[in-house]
C-alpha cells in the first residue's frame, strides 16, 4: 500500500518534521493539533475552552482534507498540560461528536509546544 500525505491550508502547517496527516488504505493518522490558529500561526486567544475549540476546528479541517469528518475518528488522544482542564474537553466533545464516540485516552504532560494547554492527536477510518 502507498503512503498519501494529507495536508490543507484550513489548519496549521506542520512546524516541524512531520505530516498533517497520513492516509494507508482507508485508515487516516492525523498528527497532534495544538490550537494554532492557520492563518497566523499564533496560539488562539481566550480560555482552555476557545483552546479545545480551535484543536477541534483543525482536525476537522485535516479530516476534511483527507476524505472524511470527525465523525470518522475511532481514536482520539487528547494532552493536557492541567488534568483538571478534563471535563471542559469533555462538555466542548460532546458539541462536536455524537454517538458512538470513538475511543480515548487522557494524557497529563508538563509541556506542550508553543506554550499550549492541549493538544490532540486521532486514527480515522474511512469508509466505515
Amino acid at each position: 500500500m502507498t503512503k498519501e500525505i494529507i495536508r490543507t491550508d484550513r489548519a496549521p502547517q506542520a512546524i516541524g518534521t512531520y505530516s498533517q496527516a497520513v492516509k494507508l488504505g482507508s485508515t487516516v493518522y492525523l498528527s497532534g493539533q495544538i490550537p494554532l490558529l492557520p492563518e497566523t500561526m499564533e496560539l488562539v486567544e481566550g480560555d482552555i475552552e476557545c483552546q479545545i475549540r480551535q484543536v477541534f476546528d483543525n482536525l476537522q479541517a485535516v479530516a476534511m482534507a483527507a476524505g472524511g469528518g470527525l465523525q470518522d475518528i475511532v481514536k482520539l488522544n487528547v494532552f493536557l498540560t492541567d488534568l483538571t482542564d478534563f471535563p471542559v474537553v469533555n462538555s466542548v466533545m460532546a458539541e462536536y461528536f455524537t454517538e458512538p464516540y470513538p475511543a480515548r485516552a487522557a494524557v497529563g504532560v508538563a509541556q506542550l509546544p508553543r506554550g499550549s494547554a492541549v493538544e490532540m492527536d486521532a486514527v480515522m477510518e474511512l469508509g466505515r
